[in-house]
């Protein structure tokens, strides 16, 4: 048999990463950080134990680089989503998508955006990787179309405001509406309550939302399809 070309291992090798991230998104939305051991993450994405830990130079790396994937796909699916956006609120409807596709995961899978974000505030901190690289390129891209004079300077600061926002949705205790925190920021930008997926159009879907064990309840915040006091807002200030 003759030995495997350059290409061939290295597509192999993508697919045995692309395994255990989502073995680690499935594992720890299913039961969380401290319950998930990289031998779980291995089995379940059945490869050899020992590739982990070749691939990943431990769990924390790992989670965040499997979130960061996931962040970065559905943040692609939103914005790629038919009819694609165009006319002169094209780049508001970009940033709508963006906005709504990192809030959705928030609600939609709530024990792994919050493992996520603890993880961000342990000592390790946030970790670098070539997801998170990807995830950095399509946010400063949907500056780019929203109209943004200095991209790469916005980009940083709506990067901080989603981290922001997800925290405050999935605060344990004190959760603040998904509703009032996409209000605040579509204000802030100049958005229409309207433009990318409002919550009233994912009532459905947050009715079982969620994967492997997460529900939407689980963050605290409403659901319903209403702005914060029960009406929708009716323009980009948020007036009613």
């Amino acid at each position: 048999m003759s030995p495997r070309s350059a290409s061939v291992n290295e597509e192999l090798r993508r697919r045995s990463q692309e395994r255990l991230l989502q073995a680690a998104v499935e594992l720890v939305g299913e039961r969380g950080y401290e319950a998930t051991t990289l031998a779980d993450i291995a089995d379940r994405a059945g490869a050899a134990r020992g590739l982990v830990s070749y691939y990943f130079p431990g769990k924390r790396q790992l989670l965040q680089t499997a979130v960061h994937q996931l962040m970065h796909l559905e943040l692609a699916k939103g914005l790629e989503r038919e009819p694609l956006p165009d006319g002169d609120d094209a780049g508001r409807e970009w940033l709508a998508r963006a906005i709504d596709a990192i809030l959705g995961l928030a609600v939609e899978r709530p024990r792994l955006m919050r493992t996520h974000m603890a993880g961000i505030l342990t000592a390790e901190g946030f970790i670098k990787c070539a997801e998170q690289q990807r995830l950095a390129a399509l946010l400063r891209e949907t500056m780019v179309r929203y109209g943004s004079p200095e991209p790469d300077a916005d980009y940083v600061l709506l990067r901080a405001q989603l981290m922001g926002a997800v925290f405050a949705v999935l605060l344990p205790g004190a959760p603040v509406p998904v509703e009032r925190l996409r209000a605040e920021l579509f204000n802030r930008y100049k958005l229409e309550w309207e433009l990318g997926v409002p919550p009233d159009t994912r009532a459905g879907d947050e009715t079982n939302a969620g994967t492997n064990g997460e529900t939407g309840s689980e963050t605290g915040g409403e659901t319903g399809g209403d702005a914060p006091d029960g009406r929708k807002p009716s323009g980009a200030d948020g007036q009613r």
